[in-house]
């Protein structure tokens, strides 16, 4: 299927009936599946420096398995991806609350957030790259939003073997939006146990920090001296035991990084994540100006995978390109509102090598 089209196949139903189907890419190299439920990207596998192919993002085999219990595996995320405070902000004068399903807070988008609905995709063939778009329409109120969203993702496989998101909406009425993908990724393939010997290379100097509820409590702070510096790569468990206010917070690291970027045009790198032992590599470029580095703290064993093996603690590390959270309520923050006759528009672009 090598630069060929996208094969779409049945994956199961949801309790209410409704049909999820799997759609399958491969080119330059890189094999895709994503589902039409929540956007959710079940595999992605690339090489390693031996030619062997692994999935190196952790899913499930089943859509019961994601409907029971997903902590946002593969999923795409809105209409506001990571945390507003309790559950509440202000837009022109006019106050909206949203579920707060994270103790007291919303978190990526609510109970009912765009990773639990069924997207419309169709696939896509441009020059050499292919791809899928995906649509979904959120209406005015939805989860307590205002305004009529109409969202459009595009996932394509270019002939260099990126995967590249682009992310667009429009809306009838001011609202607020900040989509991405919650990706775990384990580069050693999913189920092989730890990310700690990962190698993690951020580009920002500055960090936001939070609250117990993992909220901003102010502006940047810089990483310098504390065990959130990765500017220059290093492994990603050296300094997670590291005693720091902070981490007590997250268990590790659940934190905003301020990309020295700021918010750009055009993709610029934002992180760069090698696996010494396979030889992969994974290069993050992205238009937008923060960077959520999740070290996959909560995952307790519960959950198992595909292949049988069961996700603990630190066993996959999310990298998710957005604005800074609660930022509906910081108005020095970047600011994510939308208003009619805008477009939303942020890309991602994921690189592979070894």
């Amino acid at each position: 299927m090598e630069g060929g089209k996208a094969v779409k196949t049945f994956f199961g139903r949801l309790a209410d009936g409704a049909e999820v189907s799997s759609w399958s890419l491969e080119n330059g190299g890189t094999r895709l599946k994503v589902l039409d439920y929540g956007g959710i990207v079940q595999s992605l596998e690339i090489p390693d420096r031996h030619g062997r192919y692994a999935n190196v993002s952790l899913g499930f085999g089943s859509v019961e398995d994601y409907v029971a219990g997903s902590p946002y595996f593969g999923a795409l995320i809105g209409r506001f991806g990571n945390r507003i405070a309790e559950g509440r902000f202000t837009l022109d004068d006019e106050s909206h609350q949203l579920p707060r399903n994270d103790g007291a807070h919303s978190l990526h988008g609510g109970d009912e957030g765009f990773d639990r609905r069924i997207w419309r995709i169709e696939p896509f063939t441009e020059g050499p790259d292919v791809g899928l778009l995906l649509r979904l329409t959120s209406p005015d109120g939805d989860m307590g939003y205002p305004g009529t969203l109409q969202a459009q993702v595009t996932y394509t496989l270019t002939d260099g073997g990126d995967w590249r998101i682009d992310y667009q909406a429009t809306t009838d009425r001011a609202t607020v939006v900040n989509l991405t993908s919650h990706v775990y990724w384990n580069l050693a393939g999913e189920g092989s146990g730890s990310v700690h010997d990962h190698e993690l290379e951020i580009a920002a100097s500055r960090y936001l920090p939070v609250d117990a509820g993992l909220i901003p409590t102010g502006g940047p702070a810089d990483v310098a001296g504390t065990p959130f510096d990765f500017r220059t790569a290093k492994p990603v468990g050296r300094d997670l035991r590291v005693a720091h206010e902070q981490s007590l917070h997250s268990k590790g690291v659940d934190h905003n990084y301020v990309l020295d970027k700021g918010l750009t045009a055009r993709p610029e790198p934002a992180a760069v994540l090698r696996d010494p032992a396979s030889g992969r590599t994974l290069t993050i470029a992205t238009t937008e100006p923060g960077l959520q580095f999740y070290s996959g703290n909560f995952l307790d064993g519960s959950l198992v995978g595909p292949g049988g093996r069961t996700y603990r603690q630190g066993d996959a590390l999310c990298l998710e390109t957005q604005h800074y959270p609660d930022s509906p309520n910081r108005p020095e923050f970047p600011s994510t509102v939308l208003r009619p006759g805008e477009v939303y528009r942020t890309t991602t672009v994921h690189s592979f090598g070894v």
